[in-house]
């Protein structure tokens, strides 16, 4: 067996178990998400507080602040853009920037249920009720 034949074999091997590690880190890290957020491509959350909670806070922050560093989260808390309901609606529907469009893993309802959520904590004081239908008029 010549050298190169060798070396080549041996980056292959490397290769090989490089893609076995990640993809097992990333079904273990898939099931470490727990039957609270999802289970396949839907969330189980149904009230605002608990879906933003499960999946709103790990980027805009318990308190709605928003954060900064490996990208940019902006701020729910005291944000004047979600004084009109069909603003938050559009971006979890069809997402905005960086943001996913989680709005496909929730129906109409938990969609709503969130928008109210954001908009009537963290500063903001939009009551205007959010309803299902209001989101169902904003899908596709």
């Amino acid at each position: 067996m010549t050298t190169n034949t060798f070396a080549s074999r041996a980056l292959r091997l490397i290769a090989a178990t490089g893609v076995a590690l990640t993809a097992s880190a990333s079904m273990s890290f898939a099931d470490s998400a727990g039957e609270g957020l999802s289970e396949g491509s839907m969330i189980h959350a149904r009230s605002g507080k608990e879906i933003y909670e499960t999946v709103c806070q790990a980027c805009h922050l318990a308190e709605g602040k928003g954060a900064v560093g490996a990208g940019y989260y902006p701020p729910l808390a005291n944000n004047e853009t979600l004084e009109e309901a069909s603003y938050p609606i559009y971006v979890l529907l069809h997402g905005l920037k960086g943001m996913p469009a989680v709005g496909k893993m929730m129906d109409d309802e938990q969609i709503a249920n969130v928008v109210g959520y954001i908009r009537t904590n963290f500063g903001n004081d939009y009551k205007e009720p959010v309803t299902a239908q209001d989101v169902a008029d904003s899908r596709d």
